[in-house]
């Protein structure tokens, strides 16, 4: 049996009025209590960590965790600033690889192979990725470890994101696996340093994906994608694998692997680019 909900009165056209008018107050007061929880400047960021620090103990973030990590923290304008301007991946393929790829990357990507090859087979044979896709990634990413960025502290970054309106959902989950990283002893707060959007390492992992996907493979108990080669390869495989990466199946546009190195960056410019370099490590 349905029970029908009681009659509502019938509103004169002035109270019918008077009542719309409360109801869009009332959600227009709602959608302002959401708006408050970030922010485009730097004046609410106080208020936003106070709140942030809460959610982080809410999620299982230790006490200590959280103290260590934030309670320095600033408002970062520069990052904004970073995230307002990019625009490297509005060029041609041709353009945006002559602007990064260079005779002298490709012959150091070899060199690279050759001094990592027993580690890169053992990459190889567990995750099926090959080496010149990893070496590509690696030295589009950083040249290498060269250019990683280091002058931002990741923290500072992530908390300066999260409370942008921006993106605030997404880098809140990032600054949230930045303590986990901390928390489970890979890496301390004053380490943590890297690029302006909060990426890790020499493969610039933002936090999630490291927390999802970095390995400890050179055995020294910590997940280290900062300093331990092994440990930033075979995790930059282990990304690609668990994307579906397909051992020996090439990586050329209509390969399986193509939309697999999409999952790494969804740019079709970066996405060409590394394949052909890839290509050139390889000798093609």
């Amino acid at each position: 049996m349905t029970i029908m909900p009681p009659a509502l009165p019938l509103l004169s056209s002035a109270k019918w009025k008077g009542a719309a008018i409360a109801c869009l107050l009332l959600a227009s007061f709602g959608s302002a209590a959401e708006a408050a929880q970030c922010g485009n400047g730097p004046g609410g960021f106080s208020n936003w960590l106070q709140r942030f620090r809460l959610e982080a103990a809410a999620q299982g973030i230790k006490s200590g965790t959280v103290l260590s990590a934030l309670s320095s923290v600033s408002y970062d304008p520069t990052v904004i600033r970073l995230d307002r301007s990019q625009h490297s991946f509005k060029l041609s393929f041709e353009q945006f690889y002559a602007r990064r790829v260079s005779g002298g990357m490709i012959k150091h990507g070899r060199a690279l192979m050759q001094r990592y090859r027993p580690v890169l087979d053992r990459i190889e044979q567990r995750y099926g990725v090959p080496a010149p896709i990893i070496v590509a990634i690696w030295g589009l990413e950083t040249n290498y470890g060269a250019n990683m960025g280091a002058k931002y502290s990741i923290i500072r970054s992530l908390a300066t994101l999260a409370y942008d309106c921006r993106r605030s959902e997404f880098f809140t989950g990032q600054l949230l696996d930045a303590l986990r990283i901390i928390q489970e002893g890979d890496l301390s707060p004053s380490q943590l340093r890297g690029g302006w959007a909060g990426e890790i390492g020499q493969t610039q992992f933002l936090p999630t994906p490291y927390i999802r996907y970095a390995v400890d493979f050179d055995g020294d108990g910590r997940k280290d994608l900062i300093n331990s080669v092994p440990d930033i390869l075979a995790s930059t495989a282990n990304f690609l694998a668990s994307h579906g990466w397909q051992r020996g199946a090439g990586w050329q546009p209509g390969s399986p692997n193509y939309g697999v190195i999409g999952q790494w960056n969804k740019a079709e410019v970066y996405i060409r680019t590394i394949g052909a370099m890839a290509d050139k490590l390889d000798g093609r």
